[in-house]
């Protein structure tokens, strides 16, 4: 039975704390004692305890249970008054199946070969802007890049006031959820109390309606337009049917597109500010990159740039050390299920922890440290490595996000010349649900130039010439 786990021996509450507060630390401690099954009381005292397991044949199990083992919606209560009851990451059965098969086609195959010129444009444009006699935050410039991505190839907008207005709105939300103290709210639903536009609370309730209201004007002004000929999300999701020949609704493409910016915007510019540090903080790993990089020419095209194998360990082994979630979504158990000789009886929670799964010493030697190489000299498993979680509820946007990072990364790198402008320890921190690092990465401008071609041409102005 599941009582003969290891489990935590602090106060529930203290427990929930430790965890919120520092959840490296938290994983760290707990791995080192127990080993990667380990249980704990996040949810109060009168509440199933907490699985967190990080062993890959047991991760097999869980990945690989029939439909209807798990109850998974339930237990993703605090991203609720941000995604919305219809999101995707709420939702359960046959519903979830409905909704995960229309989105799927816009983030996979042929469909990303519509976005890669406008990420890489987007980033230049961007890194124009750039004094180069000043030091910048290498997280906050991500953060703006990953913005304008999302808005452009997700939500379709063009430059222009409505672009603005929700640019600046969600960038003042997520600087404000990602404060610790303010993101925990989000965990205890008691304190969610709006006592005016000054509360934290009625600061979130505010903001979030001032965004919902442009969403909700975009959506009624695209659906009377034709949008066959765009490539953007939202338009492919208001052509989009379901066996029935249903669309979506209005709060389900809401739900959706919010949740796309929400687990697609912060997070990916945190893994962006982790590759920008470990390999400015590495000249062997630079000098590796450097080389590959060179050996495509002076014009470096996006096409070239992601089916890079450096630049995709690079990005690997990145996502491993802090990936974008800590943990893949939890399962409540429906039916009893025996994992690694425990049965785990219904009301159960188990959390997939990537974390943990990421720094076990037997499959990753010397975890800490960064090696691009491991994932260049290995094939690692399902379960043994997915920074997107795994199975059924895996994220939907994997591919897309891993791509956005090569382009981004390699457009950067392949223009200017870099370097960390702070020698002060990085130490990783929460930020809302990602792990970025201590002072979003300082970095300046080298001395010496080290550009390999000149700015990019646009695809199209190739083909044109071709």
């Amino acid at each position: 039975m599941e009582k003969n786990l290891p489990s935590l021996s602090t106060p529930p509450f203290l427990q929930t704390l430790e965890l919120i507060a520092n959840p490296i630390r938290f994983f760290d401690k707990y791995q080192n004692k127990y080993g990667d099954i380990f249980s704990a009381r996040i949810l109060g005292n009168q509440s199933p305890s907490v699985h967190f397991i990080g062993d890959p044949k047991a991760l097999e199990t869980i990945f690989n249970a029939p439909s209807g083992q798990f109850q998974l919606g339930k237990i993703t209560h605090v991203f609720r008054p941000f995604t919305g009851d219809r999101s995707l990451i709420m939702l359960d059965g046959e519903e979830h199946r409905r909704q995960r098969k229309l989105l799927i086609p816009p983030l996979h195959g042929k469909r990303m070969h519509f976005y890669q010129d406008v990420i890489c444009e987007l980033t230049e444009e961007t890194i124009k802007t750039l004094s180069k006699n000043q030091s910048f935050s290498c997280r906050k410039l991500m953060a703006e890049i990953t913005l304008k991505v999302i808005l452009r190839v997700v939500f379709g907008l063009k430059p222009g006031k409505r672009s603005n207005d929700l640019q600046k709105l969600i960038a003042d939300l997520l600087d404000a959820i990602t404060n610790p103290l303010y993101s925990s709210l989000f965990f205890f639903p008691s304190l969610q109390i709006d006592l005016g536009k000054y509360s934290p609370w009625g600061h979130f309730i505010r903001k979030q309606s001032a965004i919902d209201a442009l969403i909700y004007a975009e959506i009624k002004e695209r659906r009377q337009q034709d949008n066959s000929q765009q490539t953007d999300i939202l338009s492919l999701l208001l052509s989009a049917t379901d066996e029935d020949g249903n669309t979506m609704s209005d709060q389900e493409l809401r739900d959706q597109l919010i949740t796309l910016l929400f687990l697609g915007h912060e997070t990916t510019a945190s893994s962006l500010a982790w590759m920008f540090y470990w390999v400015y903080s590495s000249p062997q790993v630079r000098e590796k990159l450097a080389t590959e990089i060179q050996a495509l020419g002076n014009t470096p095209q996006p096409q070239e740039l992601i089916q890079l194998p450096y630049l995709d360990a690079i990005c690997k082994e990145t996502l491993r050390l802090y990936p974008i979630a800590l943990i893949s979504q939890p399962r409540v158990v429906q039916e009893t299920i025996t994992i690694n000789h425990t049965s785990f009886l219904p009301d159960s929670i188990l959390v997939p922890c990537i974390y943990l799964a990421h720094h076990r010493e037997e499959n990753f030697a010397n975890s800490k440290t960064f090696q691009p190489d491991r994932f260049l000299d290995n094939q690692f498993t399902a379960y043994q490595y997915f920074p997107f979680g795994g199975g059924s509820r895996a994220c939907i946007g994997a591919a897309f996000s891993l791509y956005e990072m090569k382009l981004i990364f390699g457009t950067i790198f392949s223009q200017l010349s870099l370097k960390l402008a702070s020698q002060k320890p990085i130490k990783p921190i929460r930020r809302g649900i990602t792990i970025v690092p201590s002072g979003g990465v300082k970095l300046g401008f080298a001395e010496k130039v080290h550009v390999f071609g000149v700015v990019r041409q646009k695809a199209s102005c190739l083909r044109q010439e071709g």
